[in-house]
């Protein structure tokens, strides 16, 4: 479908994304902004002019009719701040290739142009790929812009080559595995909640016999990245030293706990739209146990048993730099995790909290490095989430995998079994002195 001054020839092939969508924040505004209106269409239309603004084009009609249907499907998923900002990515990726390069309806897209748009995905122009990380929006003279560094795809490296001072380019850029189930995943929701609104007659996604040609078929549970002891060990203890020489470093010390001890989250350590930590989420109950309750991924609550170990790390916690009483009160509102100069207010930045992990990631790899470089290394590829699965691997080798499971909030005992797994250093030891044939065979010596 070509419309009138829509493109002129082969524009499409220079043309910049420019986003459409904004913060889960923003989205429930604009959302609220434009059903409050007396003509939602209007307003969609208006929204979708200032985006475009610098290109200067008459928006075909059926822009307006696929930002509404995707705006209603992202504000589906509120409740939950990291699936949106999943969704939206993939989803934003969808209309732009659509729009632009199929310039087709996302509502007309059948089988075949959904393979075409993986293939983009794994191969986009290098216009459309960004070098580092932007806000989608930014502020001009107090109104929101869109943000004309931002671009749907992002060519990355490995945080020990950025260490090492190396920088991205765009023929860094990969689709990894992962990427693609998520956007198979993401895509095949988008269709399935337009079937259950009657604007298409089916989902293409579902049609696609063979995505076996873009996804590789997983033949040994995926590696789970974590600690090993001896890391762990040095992390925490080097930050338990720091801590013992300036107090400012006891909030570190219990954030590495949490993530740990309790396997948490990054998400559920700070505060969001969702869900705010507080201390009041510690209770024990009448047989004398202490639980801490959270909120994690899918906005399902969850209930964490509190170990001996933990307990006492909230305790020195809220005593040694709170300067409150060792176990908090019913519904005490004092966040988990407060701001440095003011630990009455919320956390609300994980980028704070993945400096302060990876600061201690760092000092642990320094003291490694001389006594076992491979050690070090994988503590400088270490990121905050391998605490939450060296807490879970560690667990699961001393307790029922059904405790690990709940605790972790695992779906079901198959995702807690892949970490039923000895480390690789110790399997390897293990294996040095298997013999093949009788002990007292020397044919291979």
């Amino acid at each position: 479908m070509r419309v009138e001054n829509y493109w002129d020839g082969m524009m499409n092939k220079s043309y910049i994304p420019t986003p459409v969508f904004d913060t889960l924040a923003e989205t429930i505004d604009l959302y609220k902004s434009i059903y409050d209106a007396d003509n939602p269409r209007q307003q969609i239309k208006k929204y979708l002019e200032h985006c475009f603004l610098d290109l200067k084009i008459t928006l075909p009609t059926f822009f307006i009719r696929d930002f509404e249907v995707t705006l209603k499907f992202l504000f589906s998923y509120r409740g939950s701040e990291q699936t949106f900002s999943s969704y939206r990515r993939d989803v934003e990726r969808l209309i732009q290739w659509s729009w632009f390069i199929k310039e087709e309806s996302i509502l007309k897209l059948k089988r075949d142009d959904i393979e075409e748009f993986v293939e983009f995905c794994i191969k986009p122009y290098k216009k459309w790929i960004g070098l580092k990380t932007v806000a989608r929006f930014k502020l001009d003279n107090g109104l929101k812009i869109p943000n004309s560094e931002w671009r749907p795809y992002e060519a990355s490296l490995d945080k020990k080559k950025i260490k090492d001072g190396k920088v991205p380019t765009k023929e860094d850029y990969q689709f990894s595995q992962n990427a693609l189930k998520a956007l198979f995943a993401t895509v095949s929701s988008f269709y399935n909640f337009c079937l259950q609104e009657e604007v298409v007659s089916a989902n293409p996604v579902m049609l696609i016999r063979q995505k076996s040609k873009f996804l590789r078929k997983e033949l040994i549970s995926p590696v789970i990245r974590r600690l090993s002891e001896k890391e762990w060990q040095t992390v925490i203890e080097i930050t338990k030293e720091k801590a013992a020489k300036d107090k400012k470093h006891e909030r570190t010390v219990f954030i590495l706990s949490c993530l740990y001890g309790m396997y948490l989250r990054i998400s559920e350590l700070t505060a969001g739209q969702r869900w705010t930590p507080t201390m009041g989420d510690f209770f024990k109950d009448q047989d004398g146990n202490w639980w801490f309750k959270t909120v994690g991924k899918g906005n399902k609550v969850r209930q964490i048993a509190v170990s001996n170990d933990m307990l006492k790390a909230l305790k020195h916690y809220r005593t040694e730099y709170l300067q409150l009483p060792p176990y908090p009160s019913l519904d005490e509102k004092t966040p988990l995790i407060g701001h440095d100069n003011n630990p009455n207010k919320p956390m609300t930045d994980e980028r704070t909290i993945r400096r302060l992990v990876q600061d201690c990631f760092d000092n642990a790899a320094e003291k490694l490095e001389k006594e076992n470089p491979s050690e070090a290394q994988n503590l400088h590829m270490a990121t905050v989430h391998w605490l939450r699965h060296t807490g879970i691997s560690d667990d699961v080798k001393t307790r029922p995998r059904e405790h690990v499971r709940d605790d972790a909030g695992h779906s079901s005992g198959a995702i807690t079994d892949r970490y039923i797994d000895v480390e690789l250093t110790a399997r390897a030891k293990s294996a040095k002195n298997k013999l093949i044939g009788s002990k007292k065979s020397k044919k291979f010596d």
